[in-house]
């Protein structure tokens, strides 16, 4: 059950009751932050998780929002973000509190696990939204304002474009360590040993347990990771080897399961086995065609979502985590994309620009981007709505224009370090560097707090 908070509540921080008298500073940066953030809005859109009238009453929206908030923007774990929400204040002021609490906590920890599910991507996306909004009107009403000024009142059927929009992708590592078929086969053997051992003890009637070598592939996959260049050849043997232990291993389950049904497993290790499984068939499948390869490769047996997205980048060629395609305007930043798969950044630019067309009402005037944009089908698209895209044009130019040219690739460069500068930003002080989270939903909701707080931080730059 969800009780909606009431709207009076908390409208002067002087309201808010302090143990030790006094008042709380109205010029702090947490009640500034709690002013730009539409939290009745967001109270809408998170009371649709739970029904009216039946269970217990709900930890309010602005609570559980506001906790996700204090966590990212100060880069805490769960159990430290309730302690600084207990010691805080300011913190409590911008959870939506009318008095300070300093003898227990607001709520368990635990809770934030909850919170992060019922705020998904789609449903921060939406708040984000709202978040830049004002932005958004802002433009679009001064070129209203414009138009009719420059038509003496009459309406504009055309529309002029506006505003740069700056196009680029990353990828949001996750927590896993790298992935090494033999490391990965060796993981797999020992889950499945273990699966074999509960299931051993539920079946009746069998005196001695199923043999799987468990000494024997230890020590052989062992012997190859105390190698310190292992050989191509070695690497293979000991492939083959633990692909055999595991062959045998999947093998006396699936006898097992014939005997006494799923009941006695788990879903977590009902869902290790289904994965073992596949990332078998995948292994032997690239061992037999000597390749290192495959679609939908799995390179995380606890985390099978992540997959590895090749960037090419001097510090590594590979990273294994979620691909984000980001749009940047007016230092705001919008994630246009997130996928766990690899994709061309570049077949997402026409619905980035239509999506821009919608919210301000034209179409960009100059579109910053790489080189993987610059295709022939974004090339045209852009020429025929009078867009400019970022990079050299095609065809012989003469000396003139040619140095006018590298002018505009060098100015159109700097300004599109502002994308690359929110990148590094969000990996080297939010933990976009290393997302934390083992759910794939949660692990998503992580990323999209990250970009929300960025844009919030800017918001409280301009008021303070």
């Amino acid at each position: 059950m969800y009780v909606k908070a009431n709207k009076n509540q908390l409208k002067l921080i002087e309201e808010f009751e302090l143990p030790f008298g006094g008042k709380l500073n109205s010029n702090n940066r947490w009640i500034k932050l709690s002013e730009v953030i539409p939290w009745e809005k967001v109270e809408e859109i998170y009371s649709k998780n739970f029904t009216n009238h039946t269970g217990s009453p709900a930890k309010k929206a602005r609570l559980a929002l506001g906790a996700l908030l204090i966590k990212e923007r100060m880069n805490l774990t769960d159990a430290e973000t309730v302690e600084q929400i207990k010691e805080n204040p300011y913190l409590q002021f911008f959870l939506g509190q009318t008095r300070y609490e300093s003898e227990k906590s607001l709520f368990d920890s635990s809770m934030m696990v909850h919170f992060r599910k019922r705020f998904d991507s789609e449903t921060l996306q939406e708040i984000n939204e709202m978040i830049i909004n004002d932005e958004a009107s802002k433009e679009r009403e001064s070129t209203d304002d414009e138009d009719d000024h420059e038509n003496d009142g009459t309406c504009s059927s055309d529309t002029k474009n506006r505003g740069k929009l700056i196009l680029d992708a990353t990828c949001a590592p996750a927590d896993i360590k790298f992935p090494t078929d033999v490391n990965l086969l060796n993981e797999a053997r020992e889950k499945c040993e273990k699966i074999i051992d509960v299931l051993y003890a539920e079946v009746p009637g069998i005196k001695k347990k199923p043999r799987t070598y468990k000494q024997r592939a230890r020590k052989d996959f062992m012997a190859i990771t105390k190698q310190r260049k292992a050989r191509k050849k070695n690497i293979r043997k000991a492939i083959r080897k633990q692909l055999s232990y595991v062959k045998r291993d999947l093998k006396i389950i699936n006898e097992l399961l014939d005997k006494t049904g799923i009941e006695f497993l788990t879903f977590g290790q009902l869902r290790i086995f289904w994965v073992v499984q596949e990332l078998y068939r995948q292994q032997q499948e690239m061992y037999d065609k000597k390749s290192h390869s495959i679609k939908e490769r799995i390179v995380s047996i606890s985390q099978p979502h992540i997959r590895p997205i090749v960037r090419g980048k001097s510090k590594a060629s590979t990273e294994f985590g979620a691909k984000i395609s980001l749009s940047l305007l007016n230092g705001y930043s919008r994630v246009e994309k997130l996928s766990w798969s690899n994709f061309n950044e570049g077949v997402t630019l026409e619905e980035i620009v239509e999506s821009y067309k919608e919210k301000y009402g034209f179409y960009p005037e100059v579109i910053l981007a790489d080189s993987l944009y610059r295709n022939r089908s974004n090339i045209k698209y852009c020429k025929d709505r009078g867009i400019r895209l970022s990079g050299p044009a095609l065809g012989r130019k003469s000396k003139e224009k040619k140095k006018e040219e590298i002018k505009l690739l060098k100015q159109d460069a700097k300004e599109r370090n502002a994308v690359e500068g929110k990148f590094g930003e969000a990996k080297r002080k939010y933990g976009l560097d290393r997302v934390m989270g083992k759910l794939r939903e949660t692990s998503e909701t992580m990323i999209m707090l990250q970009f929300m707080v960025m844009n919030l931080e800017r918001k409280l730059r301009v008021l303070i």
